[in-house]
């Protein structure tokens, strides 16, 4: 939704504003792609470069890597890069054609047994990795690594062979989850929101709701962070907001949370902007690139969730 909170902005913001400061850390720290993102998201800026940046990444295979995802580095292609690769597309309103197709027929080549993908393939082996996205041998299907990637492509209306059994693979994850943990419950939102049989769709995002409320996988509270766990292997502090499940409005995790709720969780993003105009991850950092590099991403993406929700940016 490469619109979004872009109506009501000037071309010219004052030097002050939330979207002025955080300009400024994206010339200041991104990457080329965050630099093409930004002014296509925040200043009518062309989808054209925002391509030109993203084939940099893209391998003969189809695939994407070169730390396209900043916790997996090195040159090979890996699911978690192609699903970023989709996110920058689908922003861009590019996620389809030859290009996805492509995509489609890497995914097809390192998926698992049952159809869906693995968060990191043995292929990233002897390269750097985060230590929270090990490399094994034999690595099994999972929902982080799935779910946004399907989502995406049915948000987009693209079909392909490799989408069946990877979509059946999400619904009976999704549906039989007893217990999970944030990043799980966010990559399930992604595929719940795009989806087609909205019906289903809707009954399962209900019960995932009462799960994350039941298990207080969601601060409600960011004055009382103390009465929320954080996820076993998680960084101490590394809370889920609502604003983390639902990004706009129309999100079916919206229904979670009450207005109450999700007003104290935008106030919080608001506030979190620091000094030098960016919004911080509060993952594990385990290597100084990948944090440097994720900042532009996160900040990005806070100013798209408070622009989705109405709150001043610029």
């Amino acid at each position: 939704m490469a619109e979004t909170g872009a109506s009501a902005l000037s071309p010219t913001p004052p030097a002050h504003t939330p979207l002025a400061r955080a300009e400024r850390f994206v010339w200041l720290t991104a990457r080329v792609l965050e630099q093409r993102l930004f002014p296509h998201h925040f200043r009518y800026g062309d989808a054209g470069p925002v391509e030109t940046a993203l084939e940099a990444y893209r391998n003969a295979d189809g695939g994407y890597g070169h730390g396209l995802e900043p916790d997996l580095r090195g040159p090979v292609s890996q699911p978690l890069h192609c699903a970023q690769a989709l996110r920058v597309l689908d922003a861009v309103g590019r996620c389809g054609g030859q290009r996805v197709e492509h995509v489609c027929r890497y995914l097809t080549s390192v998926s698992t047994a049952d159809g869906a993908l693995p968060a990191v393939h043995p292929s990233q082996r002897g390269y750097p990795a985060a230590p929270f996205v090990p490399v094994v041998d034999d690595p099994p299907s999972d929902l982080l690594a799935t779910g946004p990637v399907v989502g995406l492509l049915h948000r987009n209306e693209e079909w392909h062979a490799w989408l069946f059994r990877a979509t059946d693979f999400c619904w009976q994850r999704i549906e039989s989850l007893e217990k999970s943990h944030p990043y799980e419950v966010e990559a399930a939102v992604a595929f719940l929101d795009s989806v087609p049989d909205r019906t289903r769709a809707e009954a399962a995002a209900s019960r995932l709701g009462r799960l994350v409320r039941g298990h207080r996988l969601a601060a409600l509270d960011p004055d009382r962070l103390d009465a929320y766990p954080v996820a076993p292997g998680y960084a101490p502090g590394e809370h889920h907001f609502p604003h983390d499940y639902a990004r706009t409005p129309d999100s079916l995790a919206r229904a979670w949370f009450t207005d109450d709720e999700m007003a104290r969780s935008l106030d919080f993003l608001a506030a979190g902007q620091q000094e030098d105009g960016g919004w911080p991850i509060r993952w594990r950092q385990w290597a100084p690139a990948p944090a440097l590099e994720a900042r532009p991403l996160v900040t990005i993406e806070a100013l798209r969730t408070l622009g989705a929700y109405g709150r001043a940016i610029g």
